[in-house]
């Protein structure tokens, strides 16, 4: 079985290794979105590193969307001078570049954008944080497919390799999968098809803009772990059609418990469902979950559990976490 460190062809791309850099918010942003400068060293040193894919913090494609004022942005196309640099700045240490779109939905903080947030259905976001949501109409539904689909063109434009689409952590696409906050009645509600149509209409669009040279990869939510939200079985249900939608990879994380819940404790808490997606949905998928120890990684992809693993926090606080896996396993 392959290592940490083999390449992979996914999608057309090569990626050297497979270290990734997950999509970690930095809140570097000024006030209309745009990457800085700031935004191109944090990149730019990680990757340097030996990294080989390096997914670059959500950016909203709404500004309604926006999670907070710090957020960094791809919704209009005075974005792309900033995330071309960004992206130049990863494609030159020889790592792969990709850019994680996004809409907060419910969790957004009203002080990003100016308004009472948006969700598929007007209910409290389970992370007890948020304002009361105004409910989705169809045509504000059409939008946001539309805009996902744009900021995927602009990324590509500005050029980045790959995009991410973010349907985890509580963001809008985790709450319509979850009937924890869908209580729709129409085709985007209740059923488990009509729940992920989201999902599915979303990918389309953004392969329809992209074109068939573009990975994409989606960061899906495969467990509310709370009563009566999405499982890891209904996930799996649902794979074989996001992959037939348009999804080269799936980056699996958590749900509406978000990225690090208080519950997990150790190494690789998601694994567990990276692993089945694995199985369910046949395309490479990516492992992540506290993830520290070179050789934990390294024993993931040998065990066929995932193909590529993602090095969070230990790599926000070391950013030469890869080219120490390097040496490690070498």
């Amino acid at each position: 079985m392959p290592g940490l460190l083999d390449p992979l062809n996914i999608a057309g791309l090569h990626v050297r290794n497979r270290i990734v850099m997950p999509p970690m918010a930095s809140g570097r942003a000024g006030p209309d979105g745009y990457a800085t400068k700031d935004h191109v060293e944090y990149h730019r040193v990680r990757a340097a590193a030996g990294t080989g894919l390096v997914i670059v913090e959500h950016a909203y494609v709404l500004p309604i969307g926006r999670f907070n004022e710090g957020q960094l942005g791809a919704h209009d196309d005075g974005t792309v001078p900033g995330l071309r640099n960004v992206a130049a700045a990863i494609r030159g240490t020889g790592a792969t570049a990709c850019l994680q779109l996004s809409h907060a939905g419910s969790a957004g903080q009203p002080a990003a954008h100016g308004r009472r947030p948006v969700a598929p259905s007007a209910v409290p976001h389970p992370n007890g944080k948020s304002e009361l949501p105004d409910e989705l109409g169809i045509s504000d539904i059409e939008t946001t497919v539309m805009a996902f689909g744009d900021a995927a063109a602009r990324a590509v434009y500005a050029g980045f390799e790959a995009v991410e689409i973010h349907a985890a952590h509580g963001f809008l696409l985790c709450q319509f999968l979850s009937p924890l906050t869908n209580h729709r009645t129409d085709q985007y509600g209740g059923s488990e098809e009509n729940r992920v149509r989201l999902h599915c209409d979303v990918l389309r669009e953004v392969r329809r803009q992209v074109g068939p040279g573009v990975a994409i990869l989606l960061r899906l939510g495969a467990d509310d772990e709370m009563q009566g939200g999405v499982t890891i079985d209904m996930t799996c249900r649902a794979a074989p059609g996001l992959i037939e939608a348009g999804a080269d990879v799936l980056d699996v994380s958590g749900g509406l418990q978000g990225s690090r819940p208080t519950w997990h404790s150790g190494q690789g808490y998601f694994v567990k469902y990276a692993e089945a997606l694995k199985k369910a949905a046949k395309v490479p998928v990516i492992a992540v979950g506290g993830i520290t120890e070179p050789s934990f990684a390294d024993a993931v992809v040998r065990e066929g559990r995932a193909d590529l693993v993602g090095i969070g926090r230990a790599m926000l606080k070391d950013p030469q976490w890869s080219a120490w896996a390097i040496q490690e396993l070498s």
